[in-house]
């Protein structure tokens, strides 16, 4: 079987963003594999380690510094990579037609995407390649074992979690609980470097939402005084507490 495992590579969580008139600024911004899409990655290989016969393929959309996350995915274990390079910045609809035409040639039976991605704060990617491909979706995954020519799944919902069992093909996208992703060891890092990449032609898919601005968001805090002794101020704060904030 061919397990895909679909990457985006984003600003690391720590880095420091900067908006100037009206774009990102990007400029000495450290970029890493998203976390959610490392839980993919890591459940392809463990799949593998576990006894599937498996190729896994990392498939990716973006600017060239893109290869740099396909490189670490690599160094987790996968074995080859199909890398759609381009400096346009699709929105998720026009960058999911892509990855399922790219996902379709390679006659893939499972695929893997991060829950969210990062740099959007988005969870539409893999619903999007599911509906694209016509194949079955488990979202927000947090368990996953094969089961002859099916995927046994549990998923949170808004009320807990549920059990589902997939026919083959299928889109799964991964979350925290799901996996701890490996360490990559040197050996690994160097493997990688003799991997292939293969580039793909950017196709014609079109994004059908346009961005105007960005602006980062700020919050201001509210501070006050309750005067008078401890006493008195303790009891006007947990009153506030209950009857205004209605926290307690």
């Amino acid at each position: 079987m061919k397990i895909a495992t679909v990457i985006r590579h984003v600003p690391d969580a720590e880095a420091s963003i900067r908006v100037a008139d009206g774009r990102v600024d990007l400029d000495g911004v450290t970029f890493i594999l998203d976390g959610m899409d490392e839980y993919g990655t890591e459940e392809a290989v463990r799949l593998r380690e576990a006894g599937a016969e498996a190729e896994i393929i990392v498939f990716a959309v973006g600017p060239a510094r893109t290869e740099d996350a396909i490189r670490t995915a690599l160094g987790m274990g996968a074995d080859r990579a199909v890398f759609l390079e381009t400096d346009a910045e699709p929105d998720v609809l026009a960058e999911a037609r892509l990855l399922a035409d790219l996902i379709r040639e390679e006659d893939v039976d499972l695929v893997f995407t991060g829950g969210k991605q990062a740099d959007r704060d988005t969870s539409a990617l893999g619903a999007a390649l599911a509906e694209l491909l016509g194949w079955p979706l488990s979202d927000w995954t947090t368990s996953l074992e094969l089961e002859d020519g099916t995927v046994r799944t549990r998923h949170d919902t808004d009320d807990g979690t549920r059990e589902l069992v997939l026919p083959l093909p299928a889109v799964v996208t991964t979350q925290q609980g799901l996996n701890e992703p490996r360490y990559i060891t040197l050996p690994n890092i160097m493997k990688a470097r003799r991997k292939e990449i293969r580039h793909a032609d950017a196709g014609a898919a079109e994004s059908q939402t346009r961005v105007t601005d960005r602006t980062i968001e700020t919050r201001e805090r509210r501070a006050e005084i309750i005067d008078g002794d401890a006493a008195t101020a303790a009891r006007e704060l947990v009153r506030r507490l209950q009857e205004e904030a209605k926290v307690l």
